[in-house]
């Protein structure tokens, strides 16, 4: 993994452990020389991540639509600001950015952008390690609801466990870096992903 694209909120949450683990996760991804590509905003979740990793020197590319600007406050400090015209542009340049993908805490713009990642991936357009940083339990009710999905017959088994978590940076990253995709589907041509 040479880049990264991390998934998170605009805001800070209650949890002060989500916001020292988004500082830690930028700082470790800076330390093994990994890019870090994220939303530009300097405010919440996704500000404490930018600058975890602008603090040990490491590359940080904000992307962002221009109508959110203002609305999202962008860092001022990123390696490389790049503005899209809007938020389908934004999620498809920092799918073409990264090699995997990490999802903190955040709202329904977080697990938008996460499921619509792992659905590009069920279907056999990218084979990135996706992963979830499931501080304090955060997405444990999500994941129940997926288990659930699985139990009644709407997701593969295979398909819940191509989503990676993990409770801890280095965990997670580890689990990322051993990831070995499922074989692309007989439907898909490797040439068209």
């Amino acid at each position: 993994m040479k880049s990264v694209v991390v998934f998170c909120g605009s805001s800070e949450g209650n949890d002060p452990k989500v916001l020292s683990e988004a500082t830690q996760l930028g700082a470790t991804l800076a330390k093994r020389g990994i890019d870090l590509v994220y939303g530009a905003a300097i405010i919440g979740v996704m500000g404490k991540v930018a600058q975890g990793a602008l603090d040990q020197q490491g590359k940080v590319i904000g992307v962002i639509p221009d109508f959110l600007m203002m609305k999202e406050v962008y860092h001022p400090g990123l390696s490389e600001l790049i503005i899209t015209e809007n938020i389908h542009e934004r999620k498809l340049k920092m799918h073409e950015l990264s090699d995997a993908i990490i999802t903190l805490p955040g709202g329904y713009g977080t697990l938008e952008e996460l499921f619509e990642m792992i659905t590009w991936a069920q279907l056999g357009l990218h084979q990135k390690p996706i992963g979830i940083l499931n501080t304090n339990g955060f997405y444990n009710d999500l994941l129940a609801m997926l288990r659930k999905m699985v139990r009644e017959g709407f997701l593969k088994q295979e398909n819940y466990e191509m989503l990676l978590v993990g409770d801890s940076v280095d965990g997670l990253l580890q689990k990322m870096e051993e990831y070995q995709p499922l074989p692309l589907p007989k439907w898909i041509q490797k040439d068209q992903v």
